[in-house]
């Protein structure tokens, strides 16, 4: 190693003893490192160490002379001694006198003592308002304000099911708002207009007779609502001529079948049921039309999708579930239901079962909740329903009232139309 120049540092008598001979190791040990004061200006007057001077103005004017001298040494402009000692000066503390008694201040009433006495309560004095004196008297003179009456409670219609993972408790709530937010994307315009060889009562024959061929086959209620969709979306976008509205009919329940059923029905038992009107081939030509049309789209919110869930929301027994499904069916087939939305056409289908069945009372927060719909909503659409049940009895196309005139289905169709609602 070369020859290291050895710096002016005083050093006590113990860093002597910890300072290694020469040759050695130069490193002092941790205990004095940082002890030792080596700053040009600051190791004292003459090479002495400083131990403990008091900072007096004197001494920091000293200090801020010996940096400027080392400043214009290295020709780097200083700042003014005047200004630092000035602003030295201005930061000097003022050590007041303690006081002779300490108050010591517990954390429960340090708040208290932040505040003067006169700040704990607010100054403002309640005034009695004309109007408060004559609001109260009448809350008195009625019993109690009416506001505060209980509210009525909004029954838990999924609590019995909590248990039952096909009931999708935890995701129905969303799956309901969802279907509500696009069901408007798969409702029809009014198309009968655009329309040359068909108009409504050809629909109404053609839909009863599909609910008869759903009967036969048992097919599931889903499987019924969606063919109706289906059929209602392709007239809605194709020009169909007379002879060929069953051949959709019946493509369409096929579609909805191998859509919604386990067992879905071969092409050829459409082919007998239609009484061999038309052939196989002509069935896969009208399927592969209707799905083009669509454009495969076949996931959609139906009435049925929100009548069992509005059902659920109305508590209702097998009587009132089979009054509801009774004025759905009678819905369907009428063309011109087809300009309310699926929720709205379910919930009216439901408060017109409770009319029908003289149920009390007829809305609740419950449904009022569940629906969407407010009761004053649902008037228009009810009357409609209410008005296909009175005229079931001597309508030509009795295939939903002669269904629903079964004991099998509680035989509501029997029972007289709600009429107070019609008035």
């Amino acid at each position: 190693m070369g020859n290291h120049q050895q710096r002016d540092v005083p050093v006590s008598g113990a860093a002597k003893q910890n300072i290694c001979s020469p040759g050695g190791n130069n490193r002092r040990v941790l205990g004095d490192i940082g002890n030792l004061v080596n700053v040009q200006g600051v190791v004292g007057i003459q090479g002495k160490a400083l131990r403990n001077r008091p900072v007096t103005r004197s001494f920091v004017a000293q200090l801020l002379s010996n940096a400027q001298d080392a400043h214009e040494k290295r020709h780097i402009p200083a700042i003014p001694v005047g200004a630092v000692a000035k602003r030295v000066a201005s930061m000097a503390i003022t050590v007041k006198p303690m006081p002779d008694t300490v108050i010591q201040i517990s954390p429960d009433t340090e708040e208290i003592n932040k505040k003067p006495k006169s700040h704990r309560r607010s100054s403002k004095k309640k005034v009695h308002t004309l109007t408060s004196v004559l609001t109260a008297r009448s809350k008195a003179a009625c019993g109690g304000d009416a506001n505060n009456k209980p509210k009525e409670t909004i029954v838990d219609i999924d609590g019995a099911d909590a248990n039952n993972i096909l009931a999708a408790v935890e995701y129905v709530d969303d799956l309901y708002k969802f279907y509500k937010l696009t069901e408007t994307s798969s409702m029809v315009h009014d198309y009968m207009d655009s329309q040359n060889q068909i108009n409504g009562f050809m629909r109404m024959i053609l839909v009863d007779w599909l609910i008869e061929v759903h009967n036969h086959f048992e097919l599931t209620p889903e499987t019924l609502y969606l063919t109706i969709n289906i059929v209602d979306r392709y007239f809605a976008m194709s020009q169909v001529v007379r002879r060929e509205m069953q051949l959709v009919g019946i493509s369409a329940m096929l579609i909805a079948s191998k859509y919604e059923e386990i067992w879905a029905p071969e092409v050829n038992d459409f082919v007998y049921i239609s009484d061999m009107a038309y052939t196989r081939e002509q069935i896969l030509v009208m399927e592969k039309s209707i799905l083009g049309k669509l454009g495969w789209t076949l996931t959609v919110p139906t009435p049925y999708h929100f009548l069992v869930r509005f059902v659920k929301a109305a508590v209702a027994d097998k009587e009132m579930e089979d009054m509801t499904f009774f004025l759905a069916e009678l819905g369907l087939m009428r063309y011109a239901m087809i300009k309310y939305c699926p929720s709205m056409f379910a919930a009216s289908a439901v408060y017109a079962a409770q009319s029908t069945l003289k149920k009390t009372p007829l809305w609740n927060e419950t449904l009022k909740f569940h629906t969407g719909f407010a009761e004053a909503q649902l008037i228009e659409c009810a009357k409609k329903l209410v008005g296909f049940h009175s005229a079931a009895p001597e309508h030509t196309l009795g295939v939903v009232y002669k269904k629903y005139s079964s004991s099998e289905r509680s035989a509501v169709a029997l029972h007289p139309p709600a009429n107070n609602l019609l008035d």
